[in-house]
């Protein structure tokens, strides 16, 4: 669901507030963390003057890395601010926020990611891509949290808990729950394109593979594969042999099913 900008801030209802609630409303996808009856209206939530708009808004269920702006009374603000009673607050999706003077978080320099235990065919896939993507499936949340925020990494995550740690900057939960659809998700949400090392990453390790010579590598070759392929890749971390055979073959026409499906739905936005 798109967020319409034209009218970014909607009439707040004429109803009075109890002496301790604020009025909140979201937009755009962030209605995927709220029960239905809450969904695309304003809404009364206790307030007492004493937390952050995103303490707030998280305790409506929306973790704060897939909020793009905030505004208190039509004021576009930052995380910290407090909320006092009475007040309207407004909370926006990243990819379809207002522009404001108020960044949330600081902008990224490169795109990497850290999946966690839920998420390991998506990891695979944007190695595929070319991106340095950190993925363990016995990595536990706290670690999982630390990755992303020591290394400036995108978290990526099917646990609203693991999103919503504070130390947490960059992250999105991914809705689907089918890899291939997950893919197509991740590269709508981020504007992703295969980077200049597709298909030179691990997907055993992420590591970046180096070309190898088939004569150094020929005692490791399966009988059919010394006699039909010449050009071989090999991680230097692992030792994972690639080449570009039926394997490589289906996984290029996934991505690239992913790709026009991407550019697909962003075109249609």
């Amino acid at each position: 669901m798109e967020t319409n900008t034209n009218n970014i801030h909607a009439i707040k209802p004429l109803a009075a507030l109890h002496p301790d609630q604020a009025l909140i409303r979201v937009y755009g996808d962030l209605n995927d963390f709220l029960p239905l009856s809450l969904r695309n209206t304003w809404f009364p939530r206790p307030c007492r003057g004493r937390e952050t708009v995103k303490n707030l808004i998280e305790t409506c269920g929306v973790p704060h890395p897939e909020i793009g702006a905030l505004f208190l009374d039509g004021r576009p603000v930052d995380f910290d601010e407090l909320v006092q009673p009475g007040v309207s607050v407004e909370a926006f999706p990243i990819g379809s926020a207002p522009e404001t003077p108020i960044a949330l978080r600081p902008p990224l320099t490169d795109v990497r990611f850290v999946l966690d235990a839920h998420l390991g065919r998506l990891a695979a896939y944007l190695r595929m891509l070319g991106y340095d993507c950190l993925y363990r499936n016995d990595a536990h949340d706290a670690e999982l949290a630390q990755l992303a925020h020591a290394e400036q990494r995108i978290l990526l995550t099917r646990d609203l808990g693991l999103l919503k740690r504070s130390i947490v900057i960059y992250g999105a939960f991914v809705r689907e729950v089918i890899p291939a659809r997950q893919i197509v998700e991740v590269m709508r949400r981020f504007n992703l394109a295969p980077a200049p090392t597709v298909f030179q990453r691990c997907m055993r390790c992420n590591s970046l593979t180096t070309p190898v010579s088939k004569a150094e590598i020929d005692h490791l070759l399966e009988p059919k594969t010394r006699q039909y392929f010449d050009t071989f890749r090999r991680c230097p971390a692992c030792g994972k042999i690639y080449w570009q055979g039926s394997h490589y073959a289906r996984m290029q026409a996934l991505l690239e099913c992913a790709v026009r499906e991407g550019e697909r739905l962003q075109a249609g936005r």
